[in-house]
């Protein structure tokens, strides 16, 4: 460790360690694959044993650009969105970019006020979830033509940049499904819509879905909660209170689906013999409960890295395509099973 009184050593300093020019240093440091292997490993080792630490503002301004990345999540408790920062992070990190994250509580002001505080404290592209976003916000973005990627949505409104699925045809797969099975009460557990583009396309994907195999969602049969284990159960209970009572129950993600399978244990509802239950994400407790949840596989992985590159290209103003759709599967395990003798009815 360095004395508080030594002076930090400079780019000249580690030009002269290595025996290369400033030049050469800054290159190594911007653009390490314009210089060969063995002139780069010198600089490296310079670096390194001196402790230089470029100035991050003079980088910036040399290259008219932070190297910054920003990200607004709704929240980070959702283990769909560590996954999802772990992912986009990592891919930005290949491309020696760093990543800022904010969280808005799927408040649209504050995901306004958050993006406006990224990009002035230099995020030189944004990352945001849905489609959703406040009038004042998008209009921010489109007069700082900033490079932004809309993620978890398809296909994009004129003028967006999109990665994701249409969340809508996605959870109409699970409804599909449950239909085939026998089940006509079906209900759905959803997430919060105001404010969520996403939880709204997902009731509205469940609501077409029954509409098409004319059965319909009951009023009694739609219960929106936030998304949480205790506001799960709570809404579980609300839900079988109806009368009649669902045979089976669409949820708007994993949480509240495992909520739902909690609830119902301490209830005593055998699942599935006496109500199906099905999620949406895949998460990795997913297969781990018991009832193992049947659910909606989303690629979060796939579908960030995707994200990630289109942002580089962006900033490396390259073309990049408005729509790049993701595949979201149906993942058939213990939750779900045919409706019980007697309780099924013929579709129309």
């Amino acid at each position: 460790m360095q004395p508080k009184d030594q002076a930090q050593p400079n780019i000249e300093d580690v030009a002269a360690a290595a025996g290369v020019s400033t030049a050469t240093v800054s290159r190594v440091l911007n653009k390490p694959a314009s210089v060969r292997e063995a002139l780069r490993g010198r600089v490296i080792e310079a670096v390194t044993r001196l402790g230089y630490v470029p100035h991050a503002g003079a980088r910036a301004l040399k290259l008219q650009r932070s190297g910054t990345v920003g990200a607004i999540f709704p929240t980070i408790d959702n283990a769909i969105f560590a996954q999802a920062i772990d992912a986009l992070q990592q891919r930005l990190a290949d491309a020696q970019l760093q990543l800022l994250i904010a969280t808005s509580g799927y408040d649209l002001d504050t995901e306004a006020r958050q993006a406006m505080n990224l990009v002035t404290r230099g995020a030189d592209a944004l990352a945001l979830c849905g489609v959703g976003q406040s009038p004042q916000l998008l209009q921010f973005l489109r007069q700082r033509e900033l490079p932004t990627v809309h993620a978890m949505t398809y296909p994009p409104p004129p003028g967006m940049v999109c990665v994701g699925f249409d969340n809508a045809r996605a959870i109409g797969q699970a409804v599909r499904y449950l239909l085939d099975l026998g089940h006509r009460r079906i209900a759905m557990l959803a997430g919060i819509v105001r404010d969520n583009d996403r939880a709204a396309a997902r009731v509205a994907g469940v609501r077409q879905a029954l509409e098409n195999a004319g059965v319909g969602l009951a009023p009694q049969h739609l219960v929106e909660r936030r998304y949480g284990l205790a506001e799960a159960r709570e809404g579980f209970r609300a839900l079988m209170a109806a009368v009649p009572a669902p045979t089976a129950i669409v949820c708007g993600n994993d949480v509240l689906a495992f909520g739902a399978l909690l609830e119902a244990a301490r209830m005593g509802i055998a699942v599935p013999a006496a109500l199906s239950i099905v999620g949406f994400d895949d998460l990795e407790m997913a297969r781990h409960i018991r009832p193992a949840l049947t659910t909606l596989h989303v690629p979060t992985q796939q579908m960030w890295h995707a994200v990630a590159d289109r942002l580089v290209a962006a900033l490396g103003q390259l073309p990049v395509p408005a729509a790049t759709e993701v595949e979201v599967e149906l993942v058939v395990r213990e939750s779900t099973g045919p409706v019980r003798q007697g309780e099924s009815i013929a579709l129309p």
